[in-house]
């Protein structure tokens, strides 16, 4: 049985009343809304809070979920949506681009990348970390949520184009534009 067809019989179980069901599948994607929620939500302290109110607009409008898309997409828009309107109540801007499933999935949230246990080496990929998350919390929503499906989340080309409902040579134009714009950024701190 795939996924999902696992996030089906789990929301059927939802749908037929069974709370215990809910809670699986609050466990089973709070990592990847958290996740999702780090690229627009910039205060550590307020994702706890966020991924709260993704999964109360999930609770509620489980009835009404058909299953014509995956269930993961149908939470990625929910949370990338509830992101914004956080951001736009807190009177900030939400991002000029979504990330996209993929991205958001691959990253961990982790601290530096993995390196040497030299402490030069460990600063030199944090700091690399940071430039990447900067730039891509940067870039346009169409380019953030590509290269963040891809990268993040390890989509493949044709799941990325079927969420963002465009043909997959523009995905592969986003995807190749985000890249572009890291390694520019990147290659100073390189080239050190």
């Amino acid at each position: 049985m795939n996924e999902r067809e696992l996030d089906l019989q789990l929301i059927q179980r939802i749908q037929n009343g069974e709370q215990q069901a809910f809670a699986l599948l609050v466990r089973k994607y709070q990592t990847r809304v958290a996740n999702i929620l780090t690229r627009y939500v910039r205060s550590s302290g307020d994702i706890p809070d966020v991924s709260q109110e993704v999964f109360i607009k999930v609770y509620k409008s489980l009835p009404n979920f058909r299953g014509d898309s995956a269930f993961y997409t149908w939470l990625f828009r929910i949370t990338v949506n509830t992101a914004k309107n956080y951001l736009t109540s807190q009177s900030r801007r939400p991002p000029a681009s979504d990330i996209d499933a993929e991205e958001a999935d691959s990253y961990d949230g982790s601290g530096a990348l993995k390196d040497d246990a030299n402490p030069e080496a460990i600063l030199h990929s944090q700091e690399i970390k940071q430039v990447i998350l900067k730039v891509i919390g940067d870039l346009p929503d169409e380019l953030k949520s590509a290269i963040t499906l891809r990268e993040l989340e390890g989509m493949s080309y044709d799941e990325i184009a079927q969420i963002e409902n465009c043909p997959i040579g523009t995905v592969r134009s986003r995807i190749f534009r985000a890249r572009e714009a890291i390694d520019k950024q990147l290659k100073p701190l390189l080239e050190n």
